[in-house]
């Protein structure tokens, strides 16, 4: 059976309908291009025959891309191969664009990729105005580029200036928007209704050409060389520069490709685009963006966490105790995604408050035109703000999201606890202090759970699931599908103090501060952050977070882990952050004053005395950045592998997921965990070695990496 159904109409309409046997969603792999080849011999002998010609898909999506399964084992030895191979499917796809006839593209569903290229390669695209479909070319969020002619096509299309938004940030339109720039020509109400129109069209232009095969055709925009183009272009790199910081080549890649082909024929332009392709899909961030982004996310999605064995579960109300950033940003979360919300604070005031965070987030959509204010009112009709313990009767889940003070949430816990359904969750929103600890307040602790939500919650789409000593697993089963239902991505974690995320993000932080105060320059220790991946700076998240909650977090650690029995080992950072906080007043950015200064109008700067205070200038002058950049995410890969070898983490997919959604860990690398792999075991073990020479056991390689190293055997 073909992939795509040939059907010559007696209206002499040939319509070719995608549809890959076995799959749910098409894909570029080889029985799709086996089938292309079939399919344009075909079309080229009936030529004669054929007044026009409709690409659509029988399936929900009309193409979903490239197939990623092939491209990820693509080597370097492969790459002539791959090339050549890449170059004969897009001469297909050119054959079908200069066949003479009017070729229409009726997309019936989300076209990404490979699936929007071929889109391109049509004459004309007609869209269903359906809003949950999805068009664009976001390859990039992969470490890729377009490889189907849509660096070339795009650009000669809309202009370089409005194709490199689309190309380089790989955004994602919605069909009114997409209609807006540009890049589909109708819309269409019914699927009768776009055939109709790609019948129409085909009436209507018995002849048709692409713009840019007809003579006398101009970029819009003008070319490279016209000067409106030529006074741009220079900064565009620089522009690039400082958004990539030099660590993701795809977007460096597209620049060139789509400028380069901009000067010469389309046929050469689409050889240039191959080049460039090819060397991203054999470089290794490609590698670590697609094994992270696309295999490993995808099997967290899936359920690869979730315990078997235990019946999905759907929520319909939950409870929410305090009314804070976190209380009510989980409170959000949950009610726009149809559950009834019970937010509880001390006050009524406060828990109202609290719902009002929800209305102005609302309220911005409404603005925006994403929502209606009837929509925004349902969702608000679903937050009950209230002080009364009573009002959580009946719920399938209460989450305290309190101060992380232990007495308190013990008292929240014996308080909500027996209002819940009978086999009702509670959960604990804690950063840091252990689920089995806070268990020993519950009633029912195998019904007890962490939930780790990172702010702000509406739009960070990590949540960290903390598995206690008694917690079971169908409450594990059920938490995570909590999760999935808000949306969220779930990873699953054992019990420790401070989880996963806390305690990777803890040495980030604290191996900023520290060299801080070994006279390291605060501008490039900034720097070493950013140009090393992270989203910013460990001085700037430092005063985001505050040091004053890092001091509370770390005297609740002492003083729990000392009651243990066990002994607290303080790491250099700490008198940093008691001098800030305790001879400096210096908490952070919700205090105006921390390593940065927040004037009330103007960007912050860092805050001059630092220089003064900690800066050693002979050391700071002599000090490398790549040893910095080192520094920060090494430290980051190594208390993974501790929390791997003492079985807080799992699995390698979720170390790689929570590194990244969680912590900022550099995309770049797919992952703490993906970073040790791709920078080679051994290598990875000798360099920590050396680290910890020079800065201390903090480096020293766990047992579980220098085993690793030894067989030069990566994680998985």
């Amino acid at each position: 059976m073909s992939a795509i159904r040939y059907e010559l109409g007696s209206d002499q309409i040939l319509t070719l309908t995608i549809d890959m046997p076995g799959q749910s969603a098409n894909t570029m792999n080889a029985a799709f291009r086996d089938a292309l080849d079939e399919t344009v011999a075909k079309l080229q002998g009936d030529l004669d025959n054929i007044r026009g010609i409709i690409v659509t898909s029988a399936k929900k999506t009309f193409f979903a891309g490239g197939d990623l399964n092939e491209i990820h084992k693509v080597t370097r030895d492969d790459a002539q191969f791959f090339e050549d191979m890449v170059n004969g499917m897009k001469a297909q796809m050119r054959a079908l664009e200069t066949c003479g006839k009017p070729v229409v593209a009726a997309i019936n569903g989300t076209a990404l990729g490979g699936g929007f290229e071929i889109a391109l390669a049509c004459h004309h695209r007609i869209v269903l105005n359906n809003s949950s479909i999805q068009l664009g070319l976001p390859e990039v969020s992969l470490g890729l580029l377009p490889g189907g002619g849509g660096t070339q096509r795009l650009p000669r299309m809309i202009g370089l200036e409005a194709a490199f938004p689309l190309l380089m940030e790989g955004k994602k339109l919605r069909p009114a928007a997409a209609l807006k720039a540009g890049i589909i020509d109708e819309l269409a109400d019914s699927p009768e209704d776009m055939m109709a129109k790609a019948r129409a069209f085909i009436d209507a232009n018995p002849k048709s050409q692409q713009p840019w095969d007809q003579k006398g055709y101009k970029m819009p925009g003008g070319a490279p060389h016209h000067p409106a183009m030529a006074q741009k272009l220079p900064i565009v790199p620089a522009m690039l520069k400082q958004k990539t910081k030099g660590c993701y080549p795809a977007p460096e890649c597209i620049l060139a490709a789509a400028v380069e082909g901009a000067q010469v024929d389309f046929d050469s332009g689409s050889l240039i685009e191959t080049r460039y392709f090819t060397e991203l899909v054999i470089g290794q961030v490609a590698k670590n963006m697609t094994g992270t982004f696309w295999f490993q996310l995808n099997d967290i999605n899936a359920g690869g966490s979730r315990p078997e064995g235990v019946e999905k579960e759907t929520f319909k109300k939950v409870g929410v105790l305090g009314a804070g950033m976190m209380g009510a940003g989980i409170a959000y979360a949950t009610a726009i995604r149809g559950i009834e919300v019970v937010l509880k604070d001390v006050s009524v005031e406060g828990a109202e408050k609290g719902k009002s965070y929800s209305e102005n987030l609302l309220a911005k959509q409404v603005s925006r035109g994403r929502m209606t204010e009837e929509k925004k009112a349902e969702i608000l009709g679903r937050i009950k703000a209230t002080d009364s313990a009573s009002d959580l009767e009946g719920c399938d889940m209460v989450i305290e999201a309190v101060f992380e003070d232990s007495d308190l949430k013990a008292k929240v816990t014996a308080e909500a606890e027996p209002k819940l359904v009978s086999n009702g969750i509670f959960a604990s929103n804690t950063s840091t202090i252990p689920i089995t600890q806070l268990a020993e307040a519950s009633a029912k602790p195998e019904n007890f759970i962490g939930l780790h939500f990172f702010s702000p919650v509406d739009k960070m789409m990590l949540v960290e699931i903390i598995v206690g000593e008694k917690t079971s697993d169908e409450t594990l089963a059920r938490a995570f599908d909590y999760v999935q239902q808000i949306g969220k991505t779930p990873v699953v974690v054992n019990d420790s103090r401070g989880f996963f995320t806390s305690r990777v993000f803890g040495t980030f932080v604290n191996e900023g501060i520290s060299m801080l105060g070994e006279g390291i320059h605060p501008s490039s220790i900034e720097n070493a952050g950013l140009l090393a991946g992270m989203p910013v700076g460990p001085l700037t998240i430092s005063d985001e977070v505050s040091m004053t909650l890092m001091h509370l977090v770390r005297s609740q650690s002492k003083k729990d882990l000392e009651a243990a029995g066990g002994t607290w080992k303080p790491h250099p950072a700490e008198a940093i952050i008691d001098q800030m906080v305790n001879d400096h007043g210096r908490p952070g950015k919700a205090a105006g004053a921390g390593f940065y200064e927040y004037p009330a109008k103007g960007k912050k700067y860092l805050w001059p005395e630092l220089e003064t205070l900690y800066v050693d200038s002979e050391k700071a002058r002599k000090v490398e950045l790549q040893e910095l950049k080192d520094r920060i995410l090494f430290i980051q890969a190594i208390e993974t592998v501790r929390c791997l070898e003492e079985g807080v983490l799992r699995r390698v997919e979720d170390a790689n997921i929570g590194s990244i959604f969680g912590i900022g860990y550099a995309p770049w690398t797919g992952g703490a965990i993906q970073f040790i792999n791709q920078y080679g075991v051994r290598a990875f073990a000798e360099r920590a070695k050396e680290l910890a020479e020079a800065y201390g056991e903090r480096f020293a390689p766990p047992a579980l990496l220098l085993e690793h190293a030894e067989q030069e055997k990566p994680f998985t």
